[in-house]
């Protein structure tokens, strides 16, 4: 067993192809139509940036998909990846009635991402920032989903918004993140670009609180965005863990992302510590490069397991193997210092819930890389040291007003999975509208519950991403 290159560049690119294909213009039509169109239809309410779905999918069904993706942007800048990595299973097309009345619902994500393709591959902007600007900047730590999605409301609100950004490229979890068979990177540069053609700058390769302090950015912007998201796995606390095929699983991702897809090593026999989304991916992408057998090891059952049950039917399709009940005690090298194997526990529930180890059940487990996906540590220290003030809630994450993402801190708001403790990207996109808004209010002396832009809200002031369901729709034309 050994760590190294399996598939040759073709073989690589064609194995993290085809998760979900696009629909070609007669696909999506005919898919188009099988919408009901409702009138109060619980599939916006579903979304959480509210976006208008009967809308854009009947623009499709009427052969206009530019005016589908302008719907579809306008409600989510970054629509085109929330279209290939939404668990759409579980919320729009969970909500479809289609999926009531036939057993199958309509399949929003897939003319989501026809209408968004369409106009990325043809560069044409849907977006547009207003001539009349503010005079306000905003600055917005960290380019994630949130940070994007606050910096393009923001833009669109008619303010200046400047993005500072520690890694080499922007996009957060979208361009570093998101398994390569849901999504390349380059889906997230090009919405990157659309946000950009806004007028949002993004300062790559600077990092707050070391490249510039926390309180410079507070005396030169007029309002400040916290988009950190979360940080590094947590430890497995095992012997053996330091070897240097112990792998931080969201290290393994982002390492797709930043190589050639047939210059990324993997081993033989890959275990995945956990059994989250995160996990699955670690482990589906494992084999999709080659590994021969790939494992999740978790101490829970199937029916604790944090992942969805689509990603699980996924991993089982791809070969994936899983070892419920099962407790990692120990990581084994060989004499060469390399990981040869694990001792596993079996687990049962104890009297509190939590995995208890059963006595005398100890066994070893052959495998050469092991990939850590046991959820990620909240950013405590990082935010301590960038704003000593700030409030925080019990479980590590950022106290905020939940209706405009407002901190305890004078001029600072926030959002995404720093604030909620990891959910969905789409999540994070609606929190940076939310919080985008929430600045707009503050810069404007109006109340959080102000109308906003006209253009942009519902006939009652609700904002559209609000989850409010307008009692008469207004579509745009």
């Amino acid at each position: 067993m050994a760590v190294g290159i399996k598939l040759n560049p073709a073989q690589a690119e064609e194995n993290m192809t085809g998760y979900k294909p696009p629909f070609s213009k007669q696909e999506a039509i005919i898919e188009a139509n099988r919408c009901l169109f409702c009138f109060d239809a619980p599939c916006i309410m579903a979304c959480p940036t509210g976006i208008d779905i009967p809308s854009f999918i009947k623009k499709i069904a009427s052969g206009s998909p530019v005016a589908s993706a302008r719907t579809i942007l306008r409600a989510n800048p970054l629509g085109a990846s929330c279209a290939q990595v939404c668990p759409t299973n579980v919320l729009c097309e969970g909500a479809c009635v289609v999926l009531t009345r036939e057993g199958d619902p309509v399949k929003i994500g897939r003319l989501q991402r026809y209408a968004t393709d369409h106009v990325y591959s043809n560069h044409i902007d849907v977006l547009e920032a207003p001539a009349e600007k503010s005079g306000k900047k905003v600055a917005i730590i960290g380019s994630g989903p949130a940070g994007l999605g606050c910096a393009a409301e923001l833009a669109q609100l008619g303010h200046e918004a400047v993005i500072f950004e520690k890694e080499e490229l922007p996009g957060g979890l979208n361009t570093y993140g998101i398994a390569y068979y849901k999504m390349t990177p380059a889906i997230s540069l090009g919405e990157i670009e659309m946000i950009k053609g806004l007028g949002v700058e993004i300062r790559c390769g600077v990092q707050v609180g070391i490249d510039i302090s926390t309180s410079q950015l507070k005396e030169d912007f007029d309002a400040v965005f916290l988009g950190i998201g979360l940080g590094k796995s947590h430890q497995l606390n095992v012997p053996g863990e330091d070897l240097p095929e112990v792998i931080d699983a969201l290290d393994f991702i982002a390492q797709i992302h930043s190589d050639p897809l047939h210059e990324v090593p993997v081993g033989d026999n890959v275990a995945v510590i956990g059994c989250g989304n995160t996990a699955i991916d670690a482990l589906t992408q494992s084999k999709r490069l080659g590994a021969n057998i790939t494992t999740i090891i978790y101490r829970r059952g199937e029916t604790d397991m944090p992942a969805y049950d689509f990603e699980f039917d996924l991993a089982k399709t791809d070969g994936g193997e899983f070892l419920f009940h099962t407790l990692l005690k120990e990581v084994v090298a060989n004499d060469e210092g390399r990981v040869s194997s694990l001792v596993l526990q079996k687990s049962q529930p104890g009297p509190n819930g939590r995995p208890e180890a059963i006595a005398g059940s100890e066994f070893s487990f052959p495998c050469d890389m092991v990939l850590k996906a046991v959820g990620s540590k909240k950013q405590v220290e990082m935010l301590s040291s960038l704003f000593p003030d700030m409030e925080m809630n019990a479980n590590g994450t950022v106290k905020l007003d939940p209706a405009t993402g407002q901190t305890s801190v004078e001029k600072v708001f926030c959002g995404g999975d720093c604030a909620n403790g990891g959910r969905e990207v789409v999540n994070a996109v609606a929190e940076g509208i939310k919080g985008a808004r929430g600045i707009h209010s503050y810069l404007s002396g109006a109340s959080a519950e102000s109308p906003v832009q006209p253009s942009r809200l519902g006939v009652d002031g609700a904002p559209s991403g609000s989850g409010f369901i307008n009692p008469i729709r207004v579509t745009e034309q």
